[in-house]
């Protein structure tokens, strides 16, 4: 007995970092999928889609509570197939020209993570393709993936947001500004209200701004 409760001390750890890496990665093909049905949705209804990003407190009782552990994501589109707001004054997008694109992902033990930026030199985590900076990139960063146009749909407002147009074109701000040729959602696992800083399984999904292709590289 004494030797199996030794053996299982060294093997819970094992366990632990093998779910954490699992949730990451699930958490990251969640958002990849949203992300790639919000673009087809554009294309084929010839409308523009909004995905946001709303990370929340894991022990909120009240849901939209900001906070850590919990990442939200929604998706609305433009009810009449137009931008729905002014290019040179963005503002709040009007909720009753939004419908929703499909119901919120709610990703548990998940942190909103800003990166640095990779070097673009191949194809691992740190490799992947460079970033201009934090505003193509949605993290915990104040002023990382901050939308000009915020949006509100099932009891959360998000003010981090993608924006497709008609084309499956990706812009970031949602204020009409040039494409950056790749955006990025960092992902990093989270315990309770705490970001687990020490976790190396973290992940970055990219979206490239004109093709909108969407890319998972993990650590």
């Amino acid at each position: 007995m004494a030797i199996m409760i030794t053996l299982m001390g060294f093997v819970a750890p094992a366990f632990t970092g093998m779910k954490g890496a699992g949730d990451v990665t699930k958490a990251a093909y969640d958002i990849a999928g949203a992300l790639e049905n919000a673009r087809s949705y554009a294309i084929a209804k010839n409308t523009y889609v909004w995905v946001g990003f709303f990370e929340e407190s894991a022990a909120a009782s009240v849901p939209g509570t900001a906070g850590t552990g919990r990442v939200v994501v929604g998706a609305v589109a433009s009810r009449d197939g137009t931008k729905i707001y002014d290019p040179a004054s963005p503002a709040a997008l009007p909720g009753n020209s939004l419908v929703p694109v499909n119901k919120l992902v709610k990703l548990d033990n998940m942190h909103l993570k800003t990166f640095s930026a990779g070097t673009g030199t191949g194809g691992g985590f740190d490799a992947r393709p460079t970033v201009s900076g934090s505003g193509a990139q949605i993290g915990d960063d104040l002023a990382s993936g901050a939308s000009l146009t915020p949006f509100t749909t099932g009891q959360y407002k998000f003010t981090k947001a993608i924006e497709f147009n008609p084309r499956g074109e990706a812009r970031m701000n949602n204020a009409g500004s040039s494409l950056q040729p790749v955006v990025e959602i960092g992902l990093q696992p989270a315990h309770g209200e705490s970001a687990d800083t020490a976790n190396k399984n973290v992940a970055a999904v990219q979206v490239t701004g004109v093709a909108g292709n969407v890319k998972i590289y993990r650590r």
